[in-house]
């Protein structure tokens, strides 16, 4: 029986549009250049982040945060990054009574704009208030302690196979992989990530019949 859903974050719940177009500003390259070299890198299974490196090799990104964070170019999340389904959803499974958590690979700030949306959410966390991230075992265990279930009574639903769907079902977790963004929609028809993953979804609300199967 599910009883928690744990989602991921970027691509996920939030578009990443905003992110990699503020990148882009920050460091004086077109949009598309940037969008376009996350798409390789992605190809490749590569961490985004080297698709910042491709641009200025050898970047320290913390730095770069940093900088953003001190000339107010910094971090932003607001109802418009999430996508359309997020509230219905969440909304829906809660009042079918599954705990939700949202757990995923984003910065102390970014937890703090996803609390202040007021998401129908039981429990909210980042892998920087964590200090660990994923793919890492330690973040799948502090899920794992945030679900409140056992892992196969829960279900990590992710976009990023070797974030996600693999590390999740290493970790005991049952998977859902989401065809959503340039990962989901690279990954969902490799026959590695439907063995991973118990369900390839096209929308989180596909989650509330899984929950009613």
């Amino acid at each position: 029986m599910i009883q928690t859903i744990v989602f991921d974050i970027g691509e996920t719940l939030v578009r990443d549009d905003r992110y990699w177009a503020s990148w882009a500003d920050w460091l004086g390259v077109p949009r598309h250049t940037l969008s376009a070299l996350v798409g390789a890198v992605t190809a490749q299974g590569l961490d985004n982040a080297e698709a910042l490196n491709l641009l200025r090799p050898g970047i320290d990104i913390a730095a770069e945060y940093a900088a953003r964070e001190a000339a107010g170019r910094g971090e932003y999340l607001d109802e418009t990054d999430l996508y359309d389904d997020v509230r219905p959803a969440l909304g829906a499974l809660r009042n079918l009574g599954v705990r939700v958590v949202i757990a995923g690979n984003q910065t102390l700030k970014a937890g703090e704009l996803l609390r202040a949306l007021d998401l129908p959410a039981d429990f909210i966390a980042t892998s920087g208030e964590w200090g660990c991230a994923k793919p890492t075992p330690e973040f799948f265990s502090r899920v794992l302690d945030s679900s409140g279930a056992l892992a196969w009574d829960t279900i990590y639903v992710g976009d990023h196979p070797m974030n996600d769907a693999f590390p999740a079902r290493a970790a005991g977790f049952r998977t859902a992989h989401l065809r959503r963004g340039p990962w989901g929609h690279l990954w969902a028809d490799d026959p590695q990530v439907q063995e991973a993953a118990d369900w390839v979804i096209d929308s989180l609300m596909d989650l509330t019949a899984i929950v009613n199967e």
